[in-house]
């Protein structure tokens, strides 16, 4: 199978040469060729809590949801995700968990799942740090407990997001290094000793820095410098229009370097529904026409809803970084982060993970989308 399409790095002209789902040679053709359309590779989301009306937290889960989901998901540009519970009952966590494991014996699935992603409930009980979470839940980290959710689970948690103030986390930490799941550090008002104490233990991530924060904090001691100043934490940012101002993403960009970020999406299951009002964890939110979804009696966010091209088409716009960037903050930086060697990149023996789209006036028109050289999605 051969692509032909404008490099979304270099916007020369491409010759993309498929085979066995891998890509197996890329050479620079002498004249553009092919419809004009740009190359990248498929983007990658390590937070999607739901999609288009199924909510992988819900009651009401089942494993054709999940695949309902993900052909929503694709059709964003989206090739591999994670789906993630957040704070909830023990019954709920571990019902779940099994449904999102028999999801994976599907073939397809497989391929755009690599794990999932434990978002709480080992988070702040603080007014304002533990978000739209429902506090009933919050509970200690317990390795005991979180052995049960990876065995309901099957082994494919890769990732918990925790705060590690609370008693026992640091101990948590440390046995999730040990056992190769990556810890994040979110929903939390760790001070800076905390922090650090918990990148010398392993955490590695900063989970959508800059949110799951209180509206007020202390100028100086707050979460957010000691996480932006530790060289071993990549933040995740919600890039959506409505989590951060154009400024917190300019000074996080050069803070940290187009290297150092990874996009996220956050999206819940909302994403796609018509504007109104929903009961979403336990509580009244409003989901306005522009994407906004705001739990009033909490005063806070509760989620979002712009899918994570949105986050690419952001980041340019803030930053004045290139495409290229843009794109490795929600493909190549990813990928790098959980080890998911074999995508992620637009080079040959990576899988053919490809999107072709339109650029204009900072908005990413998908036009096709490529699983390992499957043709997923067309407009």
């Amino acid at each position: 199978m051969i692509i032909e399409a404008v490099h979304y790095e270099t916007y020369r002209p491409v010759r993309i040469e498929i085979a066995g789902g891998y890509i197996t040679g890329i050479t620079e053709l002498s004249a553009e060729r092919g419809d004009g359309l740009l190359a990248a590779p498929a983007l990658i989301d390590n937070q999607i809590n739901g999609y288009r009306g199924v909510d992988f937290s819900g009651d009401d889960l089942t494993v054709e949801k999940v695949s309902q989901a993900a052909e929503a998901i694709i059709s964003d540009g989206v090739t591999t995700f994670m789906p993630t519970l957040i704070t909830n009952s023990h019954e709920n966590l571990v019902r779940n968990f099994k449904i999102l494991a028999s999801a994976l014996k599907d073939p397809f699935l497989k391929e755009t799942i690599p794990g999932f992603h434990l978002e709480g409930p080992y988070i702040s009980t603080e007014d304002g740090f533990y978000g739209c979470h429902p506090v009933k839940y919050i509970r200690k980290p317990s390795w005991v407990e979180f052995l049960e959710y990876l065995e309901a689970a099957e082994g494919n948690i890769i990732q918990v997001t925790l705060s590690p103030e609370t008693e026992g986390a640091i101990e948590f930490i440390a046995r999730c290094t040990e056992n190769k799941i990556i810890t994040a550090i979110g929903h939390s008002n760790a001070p800076a000793g905390v922090i650090d104490l918990a990148v010398r233990k392993g955490a590695r991530l900063s989970t959508h820095l800059g949110n799951g924060c209180a509206n007020m904090i202390h100028r100086h001691n707050n979460p957010l410098w000691a996480q932006l100043a530790n060289d071993l934490l990549t933040p995740t940012l919600i890039a959506d229009g409505h989590h951060l101002l154009p400024e917190e993403i300019k000074v996080f960009y050069k803070v940290k370097g187009a290297q150092n970020l990874i996009l996220t999406s956050d999206v819940n299951h909302l994403i796609g529904m018509p504007a109104g009002n929903y009961s979403y964890l336990g509580s009244e939110v409003v989901y306005t026409e522009d994407g906004l979804i705001k739990n009033p009696k909490m005063n806070c966010l509760a989620g979002a809803s712009m899918p994570l091209k949105k986050g690419v088409e952001t980041v340019m716009k803030c930053t004045g970084c290139t495409l290229g960037e843009a794109i490795d903050m929600a493909s190549k930086n990813v990928a790098y982060i959980y080890n998911l060697s074999d995508r992620g990149t637009l080079t040959p023996g990576k899988r053919a993970d490809i999107i072709l789209f339109e650029l204009k006036d900072y908005q990413l028109n998908i036009k096709k989308t490529f699983l390992k050289g499957r043709l997923v999605y067309q407009v």
